[in-house]
This record gives structure tokens, sequence and C-alpha cells, in this order.
């Protein structure tokens, strides 16, 4: 009988911590969050390398958002994308947004340059202001050809 309780008990503690790395992993991917506190933004790359849905936005190195939407327009050819910002957070509408990389081997995030002005993006507002990512490979190429455009 107490290698049953012991059995059990051993069970119950494995389960609870399976709960509790659960619990834990979804507040950080942000799963818990409903999106009734977020607002949209929107934005066109030329190149948007490195940046998918899930990807954070950041405003000062702070997570601000995320990006929620990615696709193609047929016409431009650019990455036609959708932020989600916090609502707290409010950007000047003169602000721009750039791909920035979290260094040589990290990966890339989506990055918001605030602006002076004293009037703020609405919901569903375009930021007009836009930078691409940068490709390191066709930098490296271009130092190691000599090529100065």
């Amino acid at each position: 009988m107490a290698e049953n309780t012991t059995e059990v008990l051993v069970g119950g503690v494995v389960l609870a911590a399976a709960i509790g790395f659960a619990v834990y992993g979804a507040q950080v991917a942000g799963l818990g969050t409903g999106t009734s506190d977020t607002y949209p933004l929107t934005a066109s790359f030329r190149s948007l390398e490195g940046v998918n849905v899930g990807t954070d936005v950041r405003l000062a190195g702070v997570k601000v958002g995320t990006v929620t939407d990615v696709e193609l327009n047929p016409e431009t050819y650019r990455a036609d994308t959708v932020v989600s910002l916090r609502s707290v957070t409010q950007v000047p509408d003169d602000s721009a947004i750039i791909i920035s990389s979290e260094g040589l081997l990290g990966g890339n995030f989506v990055e918001i340059v605030p602006g002076g002005s004293p009037f703020y993006f609405a919901a569903g507002d375009e930021i007009t202001d836009t930078q691409g990512a940068v490709s390191l490979i066709s930098l490296l190429l271009k130092f190691v050809s000599g090529d100065s455009q």
C-alpha cells in the first residue's frame, strides 16, 4: 500500500509541475492575453527578411506589441504588415518603423523609432516611414567585391 501512495504522490507532483510549465509558457508567449487591449497599425516594407507573424515589436528596447499579419502586395511587390500594439502605447504620428537585428547571429525584430509629433497614430493608421531588413550577406559581398554602391 505504501508503494501505491508514493507513486500517486510523485505522479501528482509531476502533473502539478507540468501544469505550472504550461501556464508559464502561455504567459511568456502571450497566449492568455486578449486582443481587446491592442490596436493595429499597418506598414509596407521593401524587405521583411527574418520577420514573421509573432515577431516582437519594440520601442526603446521594450516589447510593445507583435506582428500579426504579413502579406505580399501583388501590385507593389512589398510586404504589407500589420502590427498590434498595446493600447497603453501611444506612438507619435511621425514615427518610423524599421527592421532591426539583435546582433550578428541574433534574429530580427520590428523597432518603432518615435518621432516628436504631439499627435498619435489611431487604430488602423499606416506608418509610411519604413526601413526594411538589411541583408548581412549582401553587405559582406559588396565589401569583398569593392562595390561602392
